[in-house]
C-alpha cells in the first residue's frame, strides 16, 4: 500500500488519497452553490424526554483533541520546578561553602566548622530535595498523560506513519534503558506529524536541544549519585580510621562531588526551561495543523514531472462502462487512430 500524494499517509482509495484527502479533494471539485441567506443556527435536536441534546464540545473533527488542560497544567508544573532547582541549587552550594570551610581547617587555615553547620547545610538540601522530588512525580504523571494525547492527535494527522503505538509514547519514560531513545523517536515523529508546513520542513532544533540537555542532566546526575554512594559507602563502614591525609582526601572528594551535583543541577534548569518552551511550542503546531486542510506532497526531484495540481483530479480507473484512455505509442511511431466507443 502506497502513501498517499498529499499528506504522506497510508492511501485507501484507487485515486492514490487517503480517505481524509479524497473527501476534500471532492469538496474542491463541485461547484460553488448559490450564497447562503443568513439564517439563525441549527438548534440541537431533542433527545427522548424532552431536554434537548447538548452539542459537541472539546474534540474537533478528526479526533484531534486539543483541549489545553494537560499541558497548561504542565506549564504551571514546570514553573514551579524552576524556583524548586534554583532552591535546590542553593542549598547544594551551602554544603559545598561548609565542605570547603571543613577542608580549609584540616589544612591548617583558621576558619571554624561546627556539627551544627553541618547539619543546618544538610537539613536545607533535604526539604529542597523533598520539595523538588514531589513536584517531580506530578510532572511525571502529567507529562506521560500529554505525551500520549500528543500521539493520538498525530495519528490523526498521519495515520500510518509513526513507528510506536501510543501506549508506548507513555510507557517508554518509565521502561529503563529503552526510555534513553524510544521517547525522542516517538517525539520526532509526533513533530513531523504536527508541522503546519509538512513532515520535511518540520525545524526540530527546540526539540533536539531539549533531548540533548534532559540526557546529559540525567548522565551527570547519575555519575554524581555514583561516586557520592561510593564515598558514602566507604566512611560509614565500621572499620573506617583513616589517617590525616586520608581524612583529607575524602573531604576534597566530597568536595568535588558537591561541585558535579551542582553542575548536574545546573543542567536539570536548562532542561526544564527548554521543556516549559517545548510544551508551549508544540502545543500551538497541534492547533495550527488541526485549522489547516490536506498537505500536498512535496515537490518532485529536479527532471522528474511533478505531481497533478492542488484540486486536481487524479489519474485512476475510468467508471464502469466509460472508455478508458488509449495507450500512449512509443516515441519515434505514428499514434494510432482507434474508433469511437461502441463502433469498430
Amino acid at each position: 500500500m502506497y502513501p498517499c500524494g498529499h499528506c504522506r499517509a497510508v492511501a485507501v482509495g484507487p485515486d492514490g488519497r487517503c480517505a481524509a484527502c479524497g473527501t476534500y479533494q471532492q469538496q474542491l471539485q463541485q461547484p460553488p452553490g448559490p450564497p447562503q441567506q443568513p439564517s439563525v443556527p441549527p438548534q440541537a435536536q431533542p433527545m427522548p424526554g424532552g431536554y434537548p441534546a447538548a452539542p459537541p464540545m472539546g474534540m474537533p473533527a478528526g479526533g484531534v483533541d486539543l483541549r489545553r488542560g494537560l499541558s497548561t497544567t504542565l506549564v504551571a508544573l514546570f514553573g514551579l520546578a524552576l524556583p524548586a532547582l534554583i532552591f535546590l541549587l542553593v542549598a547544594r552550594s551551602g554544603q559545598f561553602s561548609v565542605i570547603g570551610d571543613m577542608l580549609d581547617a584540616v589544612e591548617g587555615k583558621p576558619v571554624s566548622v561546627t556539627q551544627k553547620d553541618l547539619d543546618d547545610a544538610d537539613d536545607m538540601f533535604t526539604a529542597a530535595q523533598v520539595l523538588y522530588s514531589l513536584l517531580t512525580v506530578a510532572i511525571a504523571v502529567v507529562w506521560a498523560i500529554w505525551f500520549r494525547r500528543l500521539r493520538l492527535n498525530a495519528e490523526a494527522f498521519a495515520p500510518g506513519q509513526h513507528r510506536f503505538g501510543s501506549g508506548w509514547a507513555a510507557g517508554s519514560w518509565f521502561t529503563p534503558v529503552v526510555n534513553l531513545w524510544f521517547p525522542k523517536q516517538i517525539a520526532n515523529d509526533i513533530w513531523r506529524a504536527s508541522s503546519p508546513q509538512g513532515p520535511h520542513a518540520a525545524n526540530r532544533g527546540l526539540l533536539n536541544g531539549w533531548w540533548i540537555t534532559w540526557i546529559v542532566a540525567l548522565v551527570t546526575n547519575a555519575v554524581g549519585g555514583i561516586r557520592y554512594n561510593l564515598l558514602r559507602g566507604k566512611v560509614e563502614g565500621d572499620d573506617y580510621s583513616p589517617s590525616a591525609s586520608e581524612a583529607k582526601s575524602d573531604i576534597e572528594s566530597l568536595h568535588s562531588i558537591l561541585a558535579f551535583d551542582m553542575f548536574a543541577i545546573v543542567i536539570f534548569i536548562a532542561a526544564a526551561v527548554l521543556a516549559l518552551l517545548l510544551v508551549r511550542q508544540i502545543t500551538a503546531l497541534q492547533e495550527q495543523r488541526a485549522s489547516l486542510p490536506p498537505q500536498m506532497a512535496g515537490p518532485a526531484p529536479y527532471g522528474m514531472p511533478s505531481p497533478n495540481p492542488y484540486g486536481s483530479p487524479a489519474p485512476g480507473p475510468a467508471p464502469y462502462g466509460a472508455p478508458q484512455m488509449p495507450p500512449t505509442p512509443p516515441p519515434g511511431q505514428p499514434g494510432q487512430q482507434y474508433p469511437p466507443y461502441g463502433q469498430g
